[in-house]
């Protein structure tokens, strides 16, 4: 992971790897997937399996030398047209209990932030005037293994929101936050557990303190890594509810989680398990750099070990150490598909929900031979009927 962010090697790795993709790896896909037998999936069509194995040679070849390209993050707002920035001070006035203790240990502090505003097609993407009583918004989270990606519309994952707020009229608008991303070596160290979780309190916070919003007409959305931590954030603010130092906020209306990452520890990495059958997800194996990079870098100090029983990192473990409820949680829509490596962890997550807080308030929705976190790509087969389950549960 970043082996190569570093020049003259950046360059030699790049310009070994554009000719190889194009010259060698396209032609061998596009002859090898003309047999339906040999793609990963027969269901998927030729230029489908094409473009995914284009798609996940890229993403690797982007782990190893820092983004390509560069994105935002959270030291400033870049401008763009599609959304409108905004600065998200810190909160440090709702910190308690446990995130106390972990803000301590990590050393970590709560720091003004950027956000970005999504609205629907013909409006001003941020809030124009006072919030009405009835009005709905999106908190979103992205996705990228808390090491890589943005809120800002550059990012693959703003499709997302882009998508969301065209789904219910009475739901116009997102709020992204620009959490901040963590690091390990060959980078320096920084932002550890619970740094994102200090951020998306802001970012709700934000939303219900500064805007005006109703937290009950908050609906939180993250995917991947942001679904790991919408379900973080949901879980303090369910937990801390009336917390006698701090005026903690209610908990949200709904929680969306788009392939939520929900087991940070192995427990789920059998081998027969979704993580090594499902080869052809655009996500690389559990066990490759870029998860073992993102899983470093996210736990810092606490080490690998604290994944196993943590319920705020890992509420899907299956370790018997694992302590991770859900009673008093909104009502959850869950989203996978069938040919991503976090399905089996995923299907645990909805288990244990269903088991806590009823089959009536958890909807879930599985896409056959779907990669993870399709969303984010407008063109995969199966957004529309997802968008469609999705827009039928907001309703």
């Amino acid at each position: 992971m970043f082996e190569y962010i570093k020049q003259p090697w950046q360059t030699l790795y790049l310009a070994y790897q554009v000719p190889a993709t194009l010259c060698v790896l396209l032609p061998v896909w596009v002859v090898t997937y003309a047999l339906p037998t040999l793609r990963p999936r027969p269901a998927w069509t030729w230029g489908h399996a094409i473009a995914i194995a284009l798609c996940r040679h890229i993403n690797l070849i982007s782990f190893s030398v820092g983004g390509i390209p560069s994105f935002p993050d959270h030291h400033a707002i870049v401008p763009s047209k599609e959304a409108q920035g905004i600065w998200i001070d810190g909160a440090p006035q709702l910190i308690t209990a446990d995130l106390k203790v972990w803000t301590a240990l990590s050393k970590v502090q709560p720091v003004r932030i950027p956000g970005y505003w999504y609205g629907k097609k013909g409006i001003v993407p941020g809030p124009t005037s006072p919030v009405q009583p009835g009005d709905k918004v999106f908190l979103y989270l992205h996705g990228g293994g808390y090491v890589v990606l943005s809120a800002h519309p550059k990012s693959l994952t703003s499709n997302i929101p882009r998508a969301l707020v065209e789904l219910d009229d009475s739901i116009p608008r997102a709020l992204a936050v620009e959490y901040r991303l963590s690091s390990t070596h060959p980078l320096p160290d920084r932002n550890p557990f619970p740094t994102a979780l200090l951020d998306a309190l802001a970012g709700y916070n934000y939303l219900v303190n500064v805007v005006g919003y109703s937290p009950s007409n908050v609906i939180v959305a993250g995917d991947s890594a942001g679904g790991n931590l919408s379900l973080a954030l949901v879980r303090y603010l369910v937990e801390n509810r009336g917390t006698t130092d701090v005026s903690l906020p209610g908990p949200p209306g709904g929680l969306l989680l788009l392939s939520p990452w929900t087991d940070l520890s192995d427990s789920h990495d059998t081998p027969d398990s979704s993580a090594f059958a499902n080869k052809g997800d655009v996500l690389p194996s559990m066990t490759d750099d870029f998860p073992f990079y993102a899983k470093r870098a996210f736990l810092g100090p606490y080490g690998l070990g604290m994944a196993v029983s943590n319920r705020y990192i890992s509420p899907a473990s299956l370790s018997p150490l694992a302590n991770a409820r859900f009673i008093g949680f909104p009502r959850t829509f869950i989203k996978a598909g069938g040919a991503e490596r976090l399905l089996d962890q995923i299907r645990t997550l909805r288990n244990k929900m269903v088991a806590d807080i009823s089959e009536d308030k958890v909807t879930y929705y599985e896409a056959p031979d779907a990669i993870h976190d399709y969303l984010a790509f407008p063109s995969h087969p199966a957004c529309s009927s997802t968008l469609k389950a999705i827009q039928h549960w907001l309703a």
